[in-house]
């Protein structure tokens, strides 16, 4: 899912040449796309690139996560301090920090980190929120 259809035309040019199937590419807003209902607390992971702060990511993510699926959230470094203010979005979207991997890239030997999130219930119908109030207004 993408917001920009740039992407997904990139994407779908991707699968084609590689001859991937069951592949689906979807053009539209998080925020928009969670409130569908083939859509919502739906699949067992979900992930993301490095594109915001937990407290963010995890407004525009859990919604699409399944009761007891995975949240994989791609960081750079040290996401302890994004943890401490993901404490109340995590609490209010119902999961739960399950654990942190550490690991570096090979060749540049930069640090990167995946921070594993179990959701422990459904999303509550009020998110996420309209587009643009998850950013102006996080939930830290």
């Amino acid at each position: 899912m993408d917001s920009l259809s740039k992407r997904i035309s990139f994407l779908q040019h991707v699968c084609d040449t590689l001859g991937l199937t069951g592949v689906e590419l979807i053009h539209g807003r998080a925020e928009d796309i969670a409130r569908q209902f083939v859509h919502r607390d739906a699949y067992d992971v979900v992930t993301a690139r490095a594109v915001a702060r937990l407290s963010l990511l995890n407004e525009f993510c859990l919604p699409f996560t399944r009761k007891d699926g995975i949240f994989a959230a791609m960081k750079g470094n040290d996401p302890a301090e994004e943890l401490t203010e993901a404490k109340r979005s995590l609490k209010e979207l119902r999961a739960e920090l399950k654990q942190v991997e550490s690991f570096s890239l090979p060749v540049e030997e930069s640090a990167r980190h995946i921070v594993m999130i179990r959701k422990t219930g459904a999303t509550p119908a009020k998110y996420p929120r309209k587009a643009g109030m998850p950013a102006k207004v996080p939930l830290i």
